[in-house]
């Protein structure tokens, strides 16, 4: 879609707090500098609608700019498929699974500067994944924490028929804390149907010794594979970078970068920090410009290993990916008490 683009079948909408329903002349009812509804209150254990619309349509973008933890929870649903195609805590699904809003080692927020997802300081994070539906869409949030939760959110696209080709937007969210020592992580795994596999946001937590962490292979299945047809060297060759993203060169010291698909956009911990000695990593790979298609199934893992052999570092995923019908999720999230980032 070019900037100079008009269309006149399709209508655009944006769901707020100031306007919860996305309809037109829907929005606020003060006046100039009047301050309303900024925000929602969700109670405990209790789940708010963000948006709820039928037809057909696309969400082109998401923000949300507060109460970015995982207990709270973001689910989609496509087509009133009555279980959700994503569903993830929203710190994971923005790529920034700790919960914490830290700064890196360098001393400055942590900024995911990608195509795809926009973490600004402090922690705006903005989402631009296609989102198409055919028949209604339905996105909420579960507070599944005992305390009261603050969110500010915007979600926006339009009304009006997707191209053929799109397909339904799914997310994955899968955990491992630590890894099982010697045994491949799942990234993603029995997804079935036509369809692409759009990228991951991965958070990596040390554990045991803090040498090299990042000679473990990304193996991708396609169609029933019994041997990956696209097999990566190495962690941080995967996420686009060389030589322990720096910790290898001569500097012995990790560089963060944050690209346009592809990015290690911070690390703490382990350097200059009296208490906490366990070093922590996000990133994130996006096939915007690489596509990966896949026509009957897809399966995709890392390993776990660095020079002194298998490690049991903590792994957190979340999988993104497009099929040409709405599917439920095959893998369920874990418990609260499970899902804790330490």
């Amino acid at each position: 879609m070019g900037m100079s683009e008009i269309r006149s079948d399709r209508e655009s909408f944006a769901f707020s707090a100031e306007n919860p329903k996305g309809e037109p002349n829907g929005g606020t009812r003060g006046k100039d500098c009047d301050k309303l509804n900024a925000f929602i209150r969700i109670a405990p254990h209790t789940t708010a609608t963000l948006l709820e619309t039928e037809g057909e349509g696309m969400i082109t973008h998401m923000w949300i700019g507060s109460g970015i933890r995982h207990e709270l929870i973001l689910r989609c649903y496509w087509d009133h498929l009555s279980l959700p195609s994503v569903e993830a805590p929203l710190s994971a699904f923005f790529g920034v699974a700790y919960d914490e809003n830290f700064t890196d080692d360098d001393g400055k927020y942590m900024v995911l500067n990608s195509a795809a997802i926009l973490v600004a300081p402090t922690r705006g994070c903005n989402a631009y994944f296609e989102m198409p539906f055919r028949d209604g869409a339905l996105i909420t949030l579960e507070n599944r924490s005992d305390e009261e939760k603050t969110v500010y959110y915007m979600i926006s696209g339009y009304h009006g028929r997707p191209d053929e080709s799109a397909g339904y937007f799914h997310a994955q969210y899968m955990q491992e804390h630590p890894v099982t020592k010697g045994r491949a992580y799942t990234v993603l795994d029995n997804v079935r149907g036509e369809g692409r596999f759009l990228g991951v946001t991965f958070a990596a937590g040390l554990n045991g010794n803090s040498s090299c962490w990042v000679e473990g292979e990304t193996k991708m299945y396609i169609d029933g594979d019994i041997y990956p047809t696209l097999n990566f060297t190495g962690t941080e060759d995967y996420f686009c970078g060389s030589f322990a993203f720096g910790n290898d060169w001569s500097e012995q010291r990790y560089q963060q970068f944050s690209g346009l698909y592809c990015g290690m956009f911070a690390k703490t911990g382990g350097r200059g920090e009296r208490y906490n000695t366990q070093q922590r990593f996000l990133l994130y790979r996006f096939h915007v410009a690489d596509p990966i298609y896949f026509h009957e199934s897809f399966r995709m893992t890392f390993d776990s290993l660095g020079w002194t052999g298998p490690r049991y570092d903590d792994y957190t995923t979340v999988a993104y990916y497009y099929l040409d019908r709405p599917q439920a999720l095959a893998y369920a999230l874990p418990e609260e008490k499970e899902m804790v980032m330490k």
